[in-house]
């Protein structure tokens, strides 16, 4: 009893956001078993995310590779990717301006977000996807809490 009380009291002090956050499943893998909870304003289910390099899993669901260029030395069947959207990545201006400079993260993420405001066909492909069933969102950069997928999800859980 006094376990699920500890969780019970774990899981307040973190926000809906930080649950939601791929940082925060890596760093607290014992909160894993309870998974993110479906949002109840947009009916998206977790959309979850994996670096390219990590091996696929059967309850990734759909695969959706979320970069403009294809991950360095990777093939397309170690990938197994079910779906390749190269426009809804950041524009190669954008992800050469930001070139994964953590002190750039701040502006990247509202840049980005204008830029994912502008791609409504994309968005409304990736929405459509999560509420048929689970989607991946596989991306290549090594910085798991400054990258394009992490905004790119944070975006469509948010409607």
């Amino acid at each position: 009893m006094a376990s699920v009380q500890k969780l019970l009291h774990h899981l307040t002090l973190y926000s809906h956001r930080c649950l939601e956050d791929a940082a925060f499943w890596k760093k607290n893998p014992k909160y894993k078993f309870i998974g993110a909870p479906k949002d109840i304003t947009t009916g998206i289910e977790m959309i979850k995310l994996k670096r390219a390099y990590e091996k696929p899993a059967k309850d990734d669901g759909e695969r959706i590779l979320v970069e403009r260029l294809w991950p360095r030395g990777l093939t397309k069947e170690q990938a197994k990717i079910d779906l390749w959207l190269k426009d809804v990545a950041p524009s190669t201006e954008l992800r050469k301006w930001f070139g994964h400079d953590p002190d750039r993260w701040v502006e990247f993420r509202q840049r980005y977000l204008e830029e994912l405001r502008q791609n409504t066909d994309q968005i409304r492909l990736l929405k459509r996807k999560a509420k048929e069933g689970a989607i991946t969102l596989i991306y290549a950069a090594r910085d798991e809490e400054h990258n394009s997928a992490l905004v790119l999800k944070q975006f469509l859980q948010r409607g």
